[in-house]
C-alpha cells in the first residue's frame, strides 16, 4: 500500500491542532528563522527529518505532537540548563502551568530537522514523585524506583557515596526540573527568566546545573575525550536503524506505548522517565592512569599504548570507532561513518580462531559499550535500552591541573556529564545497565567469568575495583582502579509527562 505523504502531514498537522484547541504551540505560531540548537557531530546516527518522522509514526500511531521533544533525540544539544525547583504554591502553579508554561513546552514534531517552525530556545519539564504528590497526583505510575526516588538505598543498589552528594539532591526538596535549551547560553538565561517571572511566587530554586558541548573539534565528545551518544538505539515509529544499530520498540522508552509491559493511568501515555545523574570526571587522573599503564602492543610507542588501554576500557577509540572492527589502531574515516560505527556485534564469525566466549581481543568483556550494551552476548533480543540524552558540563582541563595530573578542588572547575536518560522502566533501563552489569564484577552474562567492573562508571561494591581482558596480550591480567575517574554526586528521578498530560491530568 503506497501512502500519500503530502496529505499525511496536513492531516497529523491538523491533528496536532485540534487536538489542543485552547493552546497557541510554539510550533505553529509564525516565526522567523532560528539557528539550530542542536549539534550533529559526525558519525551520530543522523536524526530523522520533521516529514521522515511524521510517516513513520503515522505507521505506528506514535503522535510525536504529544511527546516532550528531549525524549528521543538524544545527546544533541548546544547549551543546556537543568533548573531544579521545588513547588511552594502548587494551586497557583498549577494554574500558570496550563495558561503560560506549556505553551512554552518544546514537542518532538518542533526540534528535528527541517522543522516548520523551529524554536530558538527549547523547554521541557518533569517531576519527581514528591513533585506528583504535591500537585495532588496519587496515581500510581508502577516504578518502584521513581517512587523510592533515587536517594533511596543508593549506595546499595548504585554504589553512591552519598558524602559526595549535592545538598540539593540528598533532600527532599527537588519537586521538578526545566530543561532549558538553545543555541547560546543569553538564549538559555532569557527564557530561564520568562519561566520564573511566570512562575513567580509559585516555585523555588533549589539547584541548577549549566551544560554545553565541548568547543570546537570536541563537540559531541565527553570531557575524557570519547564521542559520546553514538549507541542510541532507533525507536520504532521515529528513526530507522542504521546498520548495527539496535530499534526498540516505543514502549521500551515511551509509557502506554506498544512494548511497554507496565501498567499505567492512561494520562501517562506518551510519558517518559527521566533519570538524572551529576557525574564529575576527574579527566586529570583519567589521563594519568593511562600514562602509569600503557599497555606494551609491539609497533605502539608509550603514547600510543596509553590511548589504546584507554579505547579498550571504554570500547571505541575517542573518534568513536569501535575497537571491536579496528582493535590496535584508531580509524577516523571509520568514526564518522554512521553506517559502519556502529556495525559489529563482538562475534567475528569471519575470524577462524575468534572464540566467542574467551576472546577479548577485539573487545574486552568489561569495556564499558559493551557492558552497558551487550549486543551479541544476549542470545536473543534484549529491552534494557535507555535513550540518553545528557550534556557535558563544565569548563576545559586548565594547565595547572594537567601540570599536577589532579583536578582542582574548585568548585568552579569541577566538570562533568549531566546524565540524562530516558525509559519506561527505570528497573530494566538505567538503574539495570549501572547496578546488574557496570557494577557486576562476578560473571560475565552466561560466559561465567570473573572480568570486574565497568572501567569507567563501575564502582565496586565489595573489595577492590579491577577490570580483566584489557590488555591483549594477558587477557586474563586483572588491572586494578585505585580511584575512580567518575564520582556520582547526585541526582534524581523524574517524570517527563505527555502533553496532554500536562494540560488534562497536572494542572487542573
Amino acid at each position: 500500500m503506497k501512502l500519500a505523504l503530502t496529505p499525511l502531514l496536513a492531516a497529523l498537522t491538523c491533528q496536532a491542532v485540534s487536538a489542543f484547541p485552547n493552546l497557541e504551540p510554539s510550533a505553529l505560531r509564525p516565526r522567523a528563522s532560528n539557528p539550530s540548537i542542536l549539534i550533529d557531530p559526525p558519525g551520530f546516527p543522523p536524526l530523522p527529518s520533521a516529514q521522515q518522522a511524521a510517516f513513520q509514526s503515522a505507521v505506528v500511531g506514535l503522535n510525536l505532537s504529544n511527546i516532550q521533544g528531549d525524549i528521543l533525540i538524544g545527546m544533541r544539544k548546544k547549551k543546556e540548563l537543568f533548573f531544579f525547583f521545588s513547588i511552594d504554591n502548587p494551586t497557583a502553579f498549577k494554574s500558570r502551568l496550563g495558561s503560560d508554561i506549556l505553551p512554552l513546552i518544546t514537542r518532538t514534531t518542533q526540534i528535528l530537522p527541517n522543522a516548520t517552525h523551529p524554536p530558538a530556545t527549547a523547554v521541557n519539564i518533569a517531576f519527581s514523585q514528591r513533585g506528583l504528590n504535591v500537585l495532588g497526583i496519587r496515581d500510581d505510575l508502577n516504578d518502584t524506583n521513581f517512587k523510592n526516588g533515587q536517594m533511596y538505598n543508593v549506595t546499595a543498589t548504585l554504589g553512591d557515596q552519598t558524602s559526595y552528594w549535592e545538598p540539593a539532591f540528598a533532600g527532599h526538596h527537588i519537586h521538578g526540573v526545566f530543561l532549558v535549551a538553545s543555541d547560546t547560553i543569553d538564549k538559555v538565561k532569557a527564557t530561564l527568566s520568562r519561566i520564573q517571572k511566570i512562575s513567580k511566587g509559585s516555585i523555588s530554586e533549589v539547584y541548577r546545573i549549566q551544560g554545553h558541548a565541548r568547543p570546537g573539534n570536541e563537540q559531541g565528545h565527553e570531557h575524557f575525550g570519547f564521542l559520546d551518544g553514538v549507541s542510541n538505539p532507533a525507536v520504532s515509529g521515529f528513526a530507522v536503524a542504521v546498520p548495527g544499530q539496535a530499534t526498540v520498540d516505543p514502549g521500551i522508552i515511551l509509557l502506554g506505548e506498544s512494548g511497554d509491559t507496565g501498567t499505567r493511568p492512561d494520562w501517562a501515555k506518551d510519558g517518559s522517565f527521566l533519570a538524572f545523574r551529576q557525574l564529575q570526571q576527574r579527566v586529570p587522573e583519567f589521563n594519568k592512569f593511562l600514562v602509569d599503564n600503557a599497555l606494551s602492543e609491539p609497533g605502539l610507542n608509550a603514547s600510543e599504548n596509553a590511548e589504546l588501554l584507554g579505547a579498550r576500557m571504554v570500547g571505541r577509540w575517542k573518534s568513536g570507532a569501535p575497537i571491536d572492527l579496528t582493535p590496535l589502531k584508531d580509524d577516523p574515516v571509520l568514526a564518522v561513518d554512521h553506517n559502519r560505527n556502529n556495525d559489529f556485534n563482538f562475534t567475528h564469525p569471519d575470524d577462524p580462531n575468534f572464540d566467542f566466549k574467551t576472546n577479548q581481543s577485539y573487545c574486552p568483556f568489561s569495556a564499558h559499550i559493551r557492558k552497558t550494551n551487550p549486543r551479541a552476548d544476549i542470545a536473543n533480543p534484549f529491552n534494557q535500552h535507555i535513550i540518553r540524552a545528557g550534556i557535558p558540563y563544565g569548563p576545559e582541563v586548565t594547565d595547572a591541573e594537567n601540570a599536577s595530573n589532579s583536578s582542582s578542588t574548585d568548585p568552579s572547575l569541577e566538570r562533568g556529564l549531566a546524565f540524562v536518560s530516558y525509559q519506561s522502566n527505570i528497573g530494566q533501563g538505567f538503574a539495570f545497565l549501572q547496578q546488574v552489569w557496570a557494577n557486576n564484577k562476578n560473571e560475565y552474562l552466561y560466559f561465567a567469568l570473573r572480568i570486574g567492573e565497568d572501567p569507567i562508571i563501575g564502582v565496586a561494591l565489595d573489595g577492590e575495583r579491577f577490570a580483566s581482558g584489557l590488555d591483549p596480550k594477558n587477557q586474563t591480567r586483572n588491572i586494578t582502579f585505585n580511584e575512580d575517574f567518575v564520582v556520582s554526586r547526585g541526582g534524581e528521578y523524574f517524570f517527563s509527562p505527555s502533553i496532554s498530560a500536562i494540560q488534562n491530568t497536572l494542572s487542573v
